[in-house]
């Protein structure tokens, strides 16, 4: 049964919601109640699932590096942090950011960065990518900066399952509904109306309702500049992979992104136009007419290939500049997002979960601080610049 009132009231359950509410259990001497609402148990068009699954270091701001340090740190020790049941098959393929001439000193500053902040990148020249990945074409390439380790890919269902099932067991309530409305008094979201009826009070409310954010948070006349953008994933054999060795996820200056799944391949690259949208229908002559002709320049043993499969999902897209939205509402300071990770949410769930956490029981961070990624930057539009949104 749905409970009448709980001290935080998350919205979504997906990855993010999810490891907010177990960091709340994880927090020393809170006894507080925590309900989950999210409307679809099966996570059939989730985010978190219908994703790539991957994580990287590259980034260039300093802060989505130490939150996806510290998610490689958290995946490499998921099940004594998590339990025994959580199997998640990391990888760490590595990541390969590729750059042409233009580029190159971009790229190189992001790599020095990066080094300087412990993450194990190397920027190797057009020579060092011809010999470490001779299946590459480079001729419009000069340089490319590749993650030695801490980067690569895993099972983003048993992670989310992970995060869920010892929430749970932790005393976290899940309820199968949907949020109708927040009401806000006096500058206090005070309770949260559901589908199913009822109103369930509150003294916290966090929204994680990942590419439902912006609605989610309009339902209390708030602004979140936060749009559901669909990305399609297909995957393809090659009749040669076996030539294709030691395949990180490549990155081509395109857009382009492509990794070994086993012994086939996925690939995927926003689209020229990119409007927000609900549906799941997978765009097929995206494939046949703008990446494969990119794959096989940058693979020619690509030019042999076969679709196989394909799924859309949706990012939860921050409008303003990809990143994170986190921390609490300026005029209702009990109402915090945890929005807008633009692609990045499943690497940076453990981090931004923890950090969610710290600021509901502690008031401030406690372990990273993410006060760049305030809502306070979105009515300034104090973007903060990233790269390589994938």
């Amino acid at each position: 049964m749905t409970p009448s009132k709980a001290d935080v009231v998350i919205i979504g359950g997906g990855i993010i919601g999810s490891a907010v509410a177990w960091w709340l259990t994880r927090q020393p001497g809170y006894t507080g109640r925590v309900v989950v609402i999210e409307k679809d148990p099966t996570y059939q068009f989730s985010s978190t699932t219908l994703s790539a699954a991957s994580i990287r270091q590259q980034f260039s701001t300093p802060e989505n590096i130490a939150m996806s340090a510290y998610g490689i740190d958290f995946l490499r020790n998921v099940k004594t942090l998590l339990d025994d049941e959580t199997e998640i098959g990391l990888h760490e393929g590595g990541y390969l950011m590729l750059a042409t001439p233009g580029g190159r000193d971009i790229l190189a500053r992001n790599v020095a960065l990066q080094r300087r902040h412990g993450a194990n990148i190397e920027l190797f020249n057009v020579a060092e990518l011809a010999r470490r990945f001779p299946w590459l074409a480079l001729d419009d390439i000069d340089c490319g900066g590749y993650g030695v380790t801490g980067e690569g890919w895993f099972d983003a269902y048993a992670l989310l399952q992970g995060f869920r099932r010892c929430a749970r067991r932790q005393g976290v309530d899940y309820i199968t509904d949907e949020v109708t409305g927040v009401n806000v008094e006096n500058g206090i979201a005070r309770s949260v109306s559901l589908l199913g009826g009822g109103t369930l009070s509150c003294g916290t409310v966090v929204n994680a309702a990942g590419a439902a954010g912006g609605k989610v948070a309009a339902l209390s006349g708030l602004t979140l500049p936060v749009e559901p953008r669909k990305r399609c994933v297909f995957v393809f054999s090659c009749a040669t992979e076996t030539t294709i060795t030691d395949c990180p996820l490549v990155v081509d200056p395109s857009g382009l992104y492509f990794r070994r799944e086993g012994r086939q391949f996925i690939t995927g690259i926003p689209p020229e136009h990119d409007p927000a949208c609900w549906d799941f229908e997978v765009d097929y002559p995206l494939f046949d007419e703008v990446i494969w002709p990119l794959l096989a320049a940058r693979v020619p043993a690509f030019e042999a290939i076969r679709m196989t499969n394909a799924w859309a999902g949706h990012y939860e897209y921050n409008t303003l500049d990809q990143n994170a939205i986190l921390g609490p509402h300026p005029e209702v300071p009990n109402y915090l997002f945890a929005n807008g990770f633009s692609g990045h949410g499943l690497q940076q769930a453990a981090a931004a979960g923890r950090a969610t956490a710290e600021l509901i029981v502690h008031g401030t961070y406690k372990s990273i601080d993410l006060s760049i990624f305030n809502y306070d930057r979105i009515a300034s539009k104090r973007a903060v610049r990233e790269l390589n949104v994938i």
